[in-house]
């Protein structure tokens, strides 16, 4: 079983115009394993992309304290490239587009960069798992040509972050609004992709602002955050809670004192 262990995070993000650094989280706690699906939910502006951006490593936000821990070891001190041999994986909620590499040529290099330089994954073994995920997800035989995300659809992005998934078999995936922009029938084919990686040897932490996708991958722990911390932690009943209720409900409930984005 493996362990990714967020204590005491605060991250920092750069204000371009203001030519300084906003606190965006303020002591995040969090503990997952393998095995475990859990979600992230909470009002706009309150950290969630942040957080799953600072995991992955992206130089933008500061971890100004804390520490973000795969099986004890500290992946602040990792490179992305790193952290993604280790076994983190990040499915992002705006996939960028890299003209002139395929679809099936970015997979098989990162399949390989995660396998021993000798040890190359076998063609044909790589067709044949190719094959078979994108019939999961209902993708067709074209997608491996295409250039990466170029000219992609919104849901054809979404699907192929599911594809690198599946590939890659990380063992942690931080699933980052997965569902925005897709349709019912989209979001039951990446809901698939998802729920079959469901195991002993996978672990998803899934970012997300509505119960909707929480019908299709249902989760065992969820976690809503406010003001760049978490609040609360539940199982799937507090997503319904939440979706019945509203987040300024939940806050008035716990009686904390924070303006959430969209209020007047």
């Amino acid at each position: 079983m493996a362990t990714l262990e967020i204590k005491n995070l605060h991250v920092e993000v750069k204000d371009e115009e203001k030519k300084a650094y906003k606190k965006i989280l303020k002591g995040v706690n969090l503990t997952m394993h393998t095995g475990e699906i859990h979600a992230i939910m909470g009002p706009n502006g309150t950290g969630k992309s942040t957080l799953s951006e600072t995991i992955m490593g992206n130089p933008k936000y500061r971890v100004t304290k804390g520490q973000i821990l795969l099986n004890g070891e500290n992946v602040l001190d990792m490179t992305v490239d790193e952290r993604d041999r280790k076994g983190l994986f990040l499915a992002m909620q705006y996939p960028a587009e890299v003209p002139g590499v395929t679809n099936a040529e970015f997979l098989r290099a990162a399949i390989n960069a995660r396998r021993p330089k000798d040890d190359p994954i076998p063609v044909m073994d790589f067709i044949k798992e190719l094959n078979k995920n994108m019939a999961l997800l209902d993708m067709n035989d074209s997608m491996t040509e295409r250039y990466l995300n170029q000219g992609f659809s919104g849901g054809e992005k979404k699907r192929n972050e599911i594809l690198q998934m599946l590939m890659i078999e990380p063992t942690f995936g931080i699933l980052d609004e997965i569902d925005s922009g897709l349709d019912i029938d989209a979001l039951r084919v990446v809901s698939r992709g998802v729920n079959a990686m469901r195991g002993d040897n996978f672990g998803a932490l899934m970012i997300t602002h509505y119960q909707r996708l929480l019908n299709y991958i249902v989760p065992d722990v969820v976690h809503v955050m406010m003001d760049g911390r978490v609040v609360k932690d539940g199982g799937p009943d507090l997503a319904k809670k939440l979706e019945q209720e509203g987040y300024a409900g939940l806050r008035d409930e716990l009686g904390l004192d924070i303006k959430l984005v969209d209020e007047d």
